[in-house]
């Protein structure tokens, strides 16, 4: 007797999005819009929650399973991943206990295919945390290179925090000097993205004035005065497989705003 063995299916719409708060983008009505999209896949940055402090059958009620890597620290950053097809193994951290402290990463990993919810860290406090981000930069480099090799169709989403290019961002030359804007991270996303990840909506839309992020003063978001720090960065595996990769701004939870990846 053969028994064939039922694989579950690989999830092919993906969203990656920095809610700056579950609670508060969920208030702001982030599951009417999660139902409307209907992704298979979200990604979350800046969860800014620990497991405990929110009722998951508010997800698990729509069909996902639920992946929640928090902070230590309280009310801090954090990522989480929500799935509906169940994957074969879920990774926590990327096993450096001073990044997987500040719940950086989490991977879920399908039949061929792996997918990264990630959370740069930012340096617009200050010198110490400009050298904390550089730092990360090294590790997460590495990480993924090693990773890729694992696994070959691999997509990470999130906030990198970094614009680019000059494309990218709304102002490039007052902002030459800003955190996420400047030349050693410009150079890093530079080797990043010619070491094995595309830009993925960069595949596919070469114009300006594309963003996914904009400061809450001087109405930044309504004049389009933004930067364009959240990616899905794929690998050249799922170059050929990428429908769609698109940004999608009309979603107002958040000072960011959602990102989708849609595979044939």
């Amino acid at each position: 007797m053969n028994l064939e063995i039922k694989k579950n299916p690989i999830p092919k719409k993906f969203v990656s999005y920095n809610v700056n708060g579950i609670r508060a983008a969920i208030n702001r009505g982030f599951i009417d819009w999660m139902i409307a999209t209907n992704p298979d896949v979200v990604g979350l940055q800046e969860v800014k929650c620990i497991d405990n402090q929110l009722d998951m059958s508010i997800f698990t009620d729509l069909g996902y399973h639920v992946y929640w890597h928090s902070a230590v620290k309280k009310g801090y950053s954090g990522v989480a991943i929500l799935s509906k097809i169940k994957p074969d193994q879920v990774t926590y951290g990327m096993g450096l206990s001073r990044y997987d402290d500040e719940g950086r990463i989490i991977r879920a990993d399908f039949d061929g295919l792996s997918f990264i919810s990630a959370y740069f860290p930012s340096g617009t406090s200050g010198d110490l945390r400009q050298q904390f981000k550089y730092e990360f930069l090294d590790d997460i480099y590495g990480y993924t290179q090693d990773l890729r090799e694992l696994h070959p169709s691999l997509i990470i989403g999130g906030d990198f925090n970094i614009c680019h290019r000059p494309i990218d961002i709304h102002n490039p030359v007052s902002n030459k000097n800003s955190s996420g804007f400047l030349p050693e991270e410009r150079e890093w996303m530079e080797k990043f993205t010619t070491t094995g990840f595309d830009d993925s909506f960069r595949l596919f839309n070469n114009s300006p004035h594309h963003y996914t992020w904009w400061s809450y003063r001087a109405n930044a978001r309504n004049n389009n005065k933004g930067w364009r720090i959240d990616y899905h960065m794929t690998t050249p595996a799922l170059r050929e497989k990428i429908k769609r990769s698109v940004i999608l701004p009309d979603a107002v939870h958040s000072d960011h705003c959602p990102i989708l990846l849609e595979l044939r």
